[in-house]
């Protein structure tokens, strides 16, 4: 059986649907846009706020969500943390 909370039910999922807009306009999956909800991050500017390394380990950043939003702060001229 699943130790998910997503899929126990144990997440009230209403409330990403009003933070995770900018993540949805570049294709990220739920449980990457939930991790970076939870942390606090919730426009791409926020990006420059932490570490490359801090968004990888995030629970939830798959493999495929990295080249999207690296691909989205290019576009905005943004950089992470050093």
């Amino acid at each position: 059986m699943s130790n998910c909370e997503v899929k126990l039910g144990k997440v009230d999922l209403s409330k990403y649907d009003k933070l995770d807009g900018e993540w949805r306009k570049i294709g990220l999956a739920a449980p990457a846009r939930r991790a970076l909800i939870n942390a606090r991050i919730l426009k791409i500017e926020d990006l420059k706020k932490i570490t490359e390394e801090k968004l990888i380990s995030l629970h939830g950043m798959g493999p495929s969500s990295l080249p999207k939003i690296k691909k989205a702060m290019k576009k905005k001229k943004l950089n992470f943390k050093a």
